[in-house]
């Protein structure tokens, strides 16, 4: 039940970053250039404070160069892909491509797959066409799918990185320390600005929601399968869909309800089993 409601919380963080960062770039209250650098730095900075809290001044760097690198590809595309995407068609979108990528890393390190979770995986799958196949004007422009798909790509390969670390916190910290020249390198090149408003929404986005968020992640992913952390992630869409349709007025269509009950199917048959979640980390 614990890793449970870890697994949940870190769920609740995940679908906060996408309502955050279309608070603060959809209003205008942030670019997402500067918004990037600002999460990327506020999240290497909490980080890097606990991690001397509980270490004391010796601070060892951790260097995982792919780590840091797959965070900045997912932060850098993910900021930029709200430009054109709203909360929960951005999450819908990052998550399928995460899914994708963390199902072909299950396999290519001979994870055991259970039927069930492929059964649920197309399910789940599914529910995502519903919501982004083309329908008169509702399908997302391309650009912004193209830089989630590569968002999720970067996301998908930093969470497999995670199922075999030692130290969530102490990784997570560096791989944020080490990627915050990507963020500040995207704000030279593309410059853009912020109101207090939005350095507030970047902050919380990056200390809260993403430092702590991620660490948690790290904490959690090497107590369960790499295809049920593809699996529980795609209720984030859902969750986020629902926070941007109470906190940014955006529609709650049945073409989104049909989908949300397609994905949380598909991830009840594929996780659940006799009434409680697998978290083998073989699969079963």
């Amino acid at each position: 039940m614990r890793l449970f409601l870890l697994i949940c919380l870190t769920m609740l963080a995940f679908a906060g970053n996408s309502v955050l960062n279309r608070m603060a770039v959809a209003a205008g209250d942030a670019g997402p250039s500067l918004f990037a650098a600002v999460r990327l730095v506020a999240g290497a900075v909490m980080l890097l404070v606990l991690l001397s809290l509980r270490d004391g001044r010796r601070l060892r760097p951790v260097l995982a160069p792919g780590g840091a690198t797959a965070l900045a590809v997912y932060v850098v595309g993910f900021s930029l892909a709200y430009r054109w995407l709203d909360a929960g068609m951005g999450a819908l979108i990052l998550f399928g491509m995460v899914q994708v990528t963390m199902f072909a890393g299950a396999l290519m390190r001979a994870e055991v797959v259970p039927p069930r979770r492929y059964a649920g995986a197309v399910l789940a799958l599914a529910g995502l066409a519903v919501l982004v196949w083309p329908q008169g004007g509702s399908a997302p422009d391309l650009t912004g799918a193209a830089l989630m798909l590569l968002a999720g790509v970067g996301w998908g390969v930093y969470s497999l990185r995670g199922r075999s670390v030692t130290d969530p916190l102490a990784d997570t910290a560096w791989n944020f320390a080490l990627a915050v020249p990507a963020g500040l390198l995207l704000f030279a090149l593309l410059p853009d600005g912020m109101t207090t408003r939005g350095a507030i929404l970047a902050i919380v986005s990056g200390a809260v929601t993403s430092g702590l968020g991620y660490a948690l992640w790290y904490r959690v992913l090497p107590q369960i399968a790499a295809s049920t952390a593809a699996l529980a992630q795609l209720t984030v869409p859902v969750i986020a869909q629902a926070g941007g349709g109470l906190l940014l007025d955006e529609p709650l269509t049945a073409r989104f309800a049909l989908a949300a009950a397609l994905v949380l199917g598909g991830v009840a048959l594929g996780v659940l089993r006799r009434g409680q979640i697998t978290m083998g980390s073989k699969g079963s």
